[in-house]
């Protein structure tokens, strides 16, 4: 055995519970019908005419429904005579490469055969202005010779900012759509700035080219879609900070302000863009956003497929597994790293051969007093949180709690004959 077998192998894991986490869950039923509502009766196709080549922006998030939504809005596009075309909107993902960017949204099921129109991915850009701040503000040049453009998001709460428009429609525009450049010009001066900036690069695109409408998706905690807002250009500046309050609302959450230690399945790109929601676990990157519970060590067991090697947040947290380490890809990862000027994202925590080794090490490290008593949380991730398992130190505070009820337990976490977690 080697001297870290030595010293976890003394470590008690505790057993857990099952615990049933209860959010409000409304949930659109029809959502074609809702897209195809706001787009005729709401007049977001006025400027539209037959034959004009539509460029509909779609991002790398993992948005529930994603491909259904792009081929209804496809589907109203060419209903009006148009011609319409996608074009990945996600800055620098994807290795900052056109094949990457692609290649995401592939994975996501967006496929030409699905959503009925072309992809064009490309990272040629073109300037659409010079912000109040003296910086270039970047376009997709495909998009910028197309006779319009229509947005299509998910509004959320950001991880690394706080600002009436953080991760949604107005940062697609100012960021998204300006490819690796305009990701590059916007971050350039730091988190600090990214909520007025945000608002400045949008409002000048908005300005300067066609935008015909957008789509503005807010899901639940269950990660379904709850609402869809179609708006005109002139609205979305408007509109988007309500619908980030109704997003706030059903956002998910541990309903715990202070653990000892937080087991994560797996982080990864599709997740969020740190690869764990940092509003949900309470540990942030930079110093612009804060919130939610206090947690002393956190561990991640493993990297999504989806995320193709990109491990960007394992530098946030403290242990990790060898089997994630083999996967971080340090050309998935670097670039959006570099871009965002946030190198603390994709550092290489400490890393333990398997999962058991990953969760002993978060546990003897955490500094509880008692260590047999652990006040420990595991989830799959942090979109899954309706179902979670928790150490029997918080069966009390579990059955005082308005949100959570125990579902069965407690019992051993389910470790396979390699230490790993099943």
């Amino acid at each position: 055995m080697s001297a870290i077998d030595d010293l976890l192998e003394p470590v008690t894991v505790p057993k857990v519970l099952k615990v049933r986490q209860i959010f409000e869950r409304p949930r659109l039923c029809d959502i074609e019908g809702e897209i195809i509502r706001g787009m005729t009766s709401r007049g977001a196709l006025r400027n539209a005419r037959p034959g004009h080549k539509v460029a509909v922006a779609a991002g790398s998030r993992g948005i529930s429904n994603i491909p259904l939504i792009l081929k209804t809005v496809v589907g109203c596009l060419k209903d009006a005579g148009c011609e319409p075309f996608l074009f990945p909107a996600m800055g620098s993902h994807g290795g900052a490469t056109a094949e990457g960017q692609r290649r995401i949204l592939e994975d996501m099921g967006v496929t030409e055969d699905y959503v009925g129109a072309p992809i064009k991915s490309g990272m040629e850009t073109v300037v659409a202005g010079i912000a109040p701040n003296g910086r270039e503000v970047y376009m997709d040049k495909m998009a910028s010779e197309a006779d319009a453009v229509v947005i299509v998001n998910r509004v959320k709460p950001h991880v690394s900012f706080r600002g009436g428009c953080e991760s949604g429609l107005m940062k697609m525009i100012a960021i998204g759509m300006g490819k690796q450049h305009g990701a590059d010009s916007a971050h350039r001066l730091g988190f600090g700035q990214m909520a007025e900036n945000v608002r400045a690069y949008a409002k000048l695109v908005i300005a300067n080219k066609n935008i015909l409408c957008a789509v503005g998706i807010i899901e639940n905690a269950f990660h379904e879609t709850s609402e869809i807002h179609v708006m005109g250009p002139d609205e979305i500046e408007r509109r988007e900070p309500e619908m980030l309050k109704r997003a706030w609302a059903l956002y998910p959450k541990l309903f715990f302000d202070k653990l000892d230690v937080l087991v994560l399945d797996e982080i990864g790109k599709d997740i969020s863009g740190t690869g764990f929601d940092t509003n949900v676990v309470g540990r942030y990157h930079t110093p612009y956003a804060s919130g939610g519970p206090d947690i002393t060590r956190i561990c991640a067991l493993d990297i999504t497929d989806k995320s193709h090697g990109n491990g960007n947040g394992l530098g946030i947290l403290d242990f990790t597994t060898r089997r994630a380490y083999e996967k971080f890809d340090f050309e998935q990862s670097y670039p959006n790293s570099l871009t965002s000027t946030v190198p603390m994202s994709v550092k290489i925590p400490m890393v333990l051969k398997n999962d058991i080794q990953c969760v002993k090490a978060a546990i003897k490290t955490c500094n509880a007093p008692d260590i047999s008593s652990v006040r420990l949380v595991r989830v799959k991730n942090t979109v899954k949180l309706d179902e979670i398992e928790v150490s029997e130190a918080l069966s009390p505070y579990v059955n005082a709690h308005p949100n959570l009820e125990t579902i069965e337990g407690p019992c051993p976490l389910p470790f396979d004959g390699g230490g790993n977690l099943f």
